[in-house]
Formats: structure tokens, C-alpha cells, sequence
């Protein structure tokens, strides 16, 4: 049976923790491959200012280049609106039919599950793998959704203190790898 990772996010911008949870992700649940599915615009964050689509498909390249296990599927980018994850999972079931997908979220977004849309559904297509925030405790799923915790490698870093490093003009190549971080300088991104 295949067994396909989806890792949803905005990647604004990718940075080094997220690359070691789909690392973690890869070698616990002995996946085939794992997709970084960007999202258009979360429907929990109207208001967040993204990086246009397609600086943030760039940064994701460069980060993924040389890591033919993962790939990126830009469906909800190219969906536009608000991204719901439930369309990308009955996506992912039509073209990989008897397929164990497992969905990863971060523990701050398992509470809210049940008002995910069509969330029946999607705790019935999908087994989802909370990734840990260093220093808070497991986070259960919710009733009816199924699915473990990630072990992994937990890195205190996150896409907002890289965000505010940027306009702070500090260093950021060390959280996100030095391709990453001269494109964002390069292109003038989160200034």
C-alpha cells in the first residue's frame, strides 16, 4: 500500500523547521513520498499578508532542491480563494486510489479540527500526524479524527520570527539555508 505524506502550510517562507518535520515525517511513518502543499490563504487567517504565490513556490524549490522524496503540489495556489484542506485530500484519494494518506498539522490547529470544513470526511480519508511546538504539551485529535504524534527533530523557529528577522535586517540563513535567504533578500521579500 502507498503510503503519501501531505504537509499543507502557507511556507512564508519555508524555513529549516519545516524541513526537518517532513524529514521526521518521511522516516516514522516509512512514507513513499510527501507533498508541501502551499495554501492560497488559510481560512483561519484571512487577514495574513503572504508572499505572492509564486515567490513562495520559488522558496519552496530552492529549499526542496536535491530531496527527490519530496515534491510540491500547488493546487490550492492555482485553486485560488481560500485553501481547504479537504479538497486537496479527495484530490489525492481520486488519484491514488487505496492509498494511506496522512496529513500533517501542527499541534495549535488539532483542537480545531472538527471545524475544519467537511470534517467528517476528512477524518475519515485521512490520518493526521501532529507535528510537537517545543515547550507545550501532546495535543490530542479530536473526536473522530485519527492518527499519532510526530517525534521528530522539535525546532523553536517559525515562519513569523523569520518574517520579522527579515525587517529587522538580522540573519536568517542558518533558519532557512543560504538559497533561501538570498532570494528572500534578493527579491525584497517580508521588508
Amino acid at each position: 500500500m502507498e503510503k503519501i505524506g501531505l504537509y499543507g502550510g502557507s511556507f512564508n517562507p519555508v524555513h529549516l523547521g519545516h524541513l526537518l518535520v517532513a524529514q521526521a515525517a518521511l522516516e516514522e511513518l516509512s512514507l513513499d513520498c510527501l507533498s508541501f502543499v502551499p495554501a492560497a490563504q488559510s481560512p483561519f487567517k484571512p487577514d495574513a499578508t503572504l508572499a505572492p504565490p509564486r515567490e513562495r513556490l520559488r522558496l519552496l524549490r530552492l529549499a526542496l532542491a536535491g530531496h527527490p522524496q519530496y515534491s510540491i503540489d500547488d493546487q490550492e495556489i492555482r485553486r485560488g480563494g481560500v485553501s481547504y484542506s479537504v479538497l486537496t485530500v479527495r484530490d489525492y484519494a481520486l488519484r491514488h486510489p487505496g492509498a494511506r494518506l496522512y496529513y500533517l498539522i501542527g499541534a495549535d490547529h488539532a483542537p480545531f479540527l472538527p471545524k475544519w470544513r467537511d470534517a467528517q470526511e476528512l477524518a475519515q480519508r485521512a490520518e493526521f500526524v501532529v507535528i510537537p511546538r517545543p515547550g507545550t504539551p501532546e495535543q490530542p485529535l479530536p473526536d473522530p479524527f485519527r492518527g499519532r504524534q510526530l517525534r521528530g527533530f522539535p525546532l523553536r523557529v517559525s515562519s513569523s520570527e523569520i518574517r520579522e528577522r527579515v525587517r529587522q535586517g538580522l540573519r536568517i540563513d542558518l533558519l532557512v539555508g543560504p538559497a533561501v535567504a538570498e532570494a528572500i533578500h534578493k527579491n525584497r521579500l517580508y521588508l
